[in-house]
């Protein structure tokens, strides 16, 4: 891609996916009080990702700035990055032996050329049923901490899960394959 990409998150994983699919690119994380307005999973990850993408093009209106939010939800309750350790087991709890989904909002914006595209990438999440003592230790970890619905899919924990249905990455925390898609029809390059 010839034009400067601005990827508008301090995520590792969104970093290290972007770096995986060939993508030059800068980190320049949004400062952003998110506001959510949105009940619907999908229509909430919209919501932030375009806001962050929206904070960071503000300052760069020549790149591609791509903004990006990650939320698990299970039977329509958003379960975000848990607050304690406590709150980490009783998510955990919920989520074992269940499908849950996994949804990732990306907005893509270029002020200079009146580019604004949003979409949202949806994932169901299938885990074996887990012991409190595995709930426990994996919690433990602390691994859980800084992800939503307190577990990483690309860490240890991946022995929990039974099935995914749709995009992997996009439970990592970035979609790459459609994103790239996307740009693709944006932008008429590859």
């Amino acid at each position: 891609m010839d034009q400067r990409l601005i990827l508008a998150s301090a995520s590792p994983r969104r970093t290290e996916l972007l770096t995986q699919a060939g993508y030059s690119f800068e980190v320049i994380p949004s400062q952003v009080e998110e506001i959510i307005t949105k009940t619907r999973p999908s229509d909430v990850v919209m919501e932030l990702a375009a806001q962050k993408a929206q904070d960071v093009a503000r300052n760069h209106e020549d790149a591609i700035v791509i903004g990006a939010d990650t939320i698990v939800a299970y039977e329509d309750q958003i379960l975000g990055k848990p607050a304690s350790a406590l709150d980490a087991v009783n998510m955990l709890k919920m989520l074992q032996g269940k499908v849950h989904q996994v949804y990732t909002g990306v907005s893509i914006l270029c002020p200079a050329k009146n580019i604004r595209h949003t979409f949202a990438e949806k994932t169901e999440v299938e885990f074996y049923p887990m012991t409190e003592e595995e709930i426990q230790a994996y919690v433990h970890t602390g691994d859980c901490m800084d992800k939503a619905g307190a577990y990483g899919i690309q860490t240890a924990f991946c022995v929990y899960v039974r099935q995914i249905r749709g995009d992997y990455n996009n439970v990592v925390g970035l979609p790459v394959a459609r994103l790239y898609q996307e740009l693709k029809k944006i932008t008429g390059q590859r």
